[in-house]
């Protein structure tokens, strides 16, 4: 199904999906990376919950009328989707404060945001990926000002859908990043993955974390919380 290896990042690998024009198999990795790479380790069996978790939320939301570059899951670990140039911008949507914006504006732990906040980043290992504005966004890639509008606009509604998601298994959408690509017809959709990795997710009742922040933190088991968010998708549905 698979052919040549297109890009390695810190979590993933993209395969060229042979015979398919315009299309690519993306592969989960073990590997959980923290504090942009600085910190590093291999979880035997993440990739496969990664993949399943994000194999979960793609198609709800295009049940929600979301256009994202998933087509399917191919096995355990591996998934195909649509071939799209991914926009040099990470998008953070943040519904609570933690992390990093509590530290740089002061702003005290679990202050509610409503509306949400949001924040655009650098897609750039080699700068840390830094907060920008989006006068910065528009210079550093080739968004438009409109399509940025629209990026914003699809980032805030997966959020309120995502946001409705999470509260069904009992779980609060804390904040989450998500990445934007451009099919060859121009069309921007969602890309990359929205999985732990990518969210911070806590328990409604316990406030326990059930995200990447306990590898960060050194406070839980990665796999086993990984494993709960996965349980409790598979029993909403």
């Amino acid at each position: 199904m698979k052919s040549s290896l297109l890009y390695e990042g810190k979590a993933k690998k993209i395969y060229q999906a042979e015979g398919r024009n315009g299309q690519l198999v993306l592969s989960y990795k073990n590997d959980a990376t923290a504090f942009n790479g600085e910190k590093k380790a291999t979880f035997t069996g993440k990739g496969r919950l990664n993949n399943e978790i994000s194999a979960r939320i793609f198609p709800f939301l295009h049940d929600q009328g979301i256009e994202t570059h998933f087509i399917e899951r191919l096995n355990e670990t591996e998934q195909l989707v649509q071939q799209t140039e991914i926009i040099p911008l990470e998008v953070v949507v943040r519904n609570l404060a933690t992390g990093s914006i509590t530290k740089r504006l002061g702003i005290k732990e679990k202050t509610i945001f409503d509306p949400p906040i949001l924040e655009l980043f650098y897609k750039d290992d080699d700068l840390g990926d830094p907060l920008i504005n989006e006068e910065h966004a528009l210079f550093l890639s080739d968004v438009t000002p409109s399509e940025l509008q629209e990026i914003k606009r699809k980032a805030l509604e997966i959020n309120k859908q995502l946001t409705k998601l999470f509260a069904a298994i009992d779980i609060t959408l804390v904040d989450f990043k998500l990445e934007f690509g451009r099919l060859a017809s121009g069309c921007i959709i969602l890309a990359d993955e929205i999985s732990p990795d990518t969210c911070r997710l806590w328990d409604i009742t316990t406030e326990e974390k059930l995200d990447k922040d306990v590898f960060r933190q050194g406070t839980g088991d990665l796999l086993e919380v990984y494993e709960e968010i996965l349980k409790r998708l598979e029993a909403n549905q």
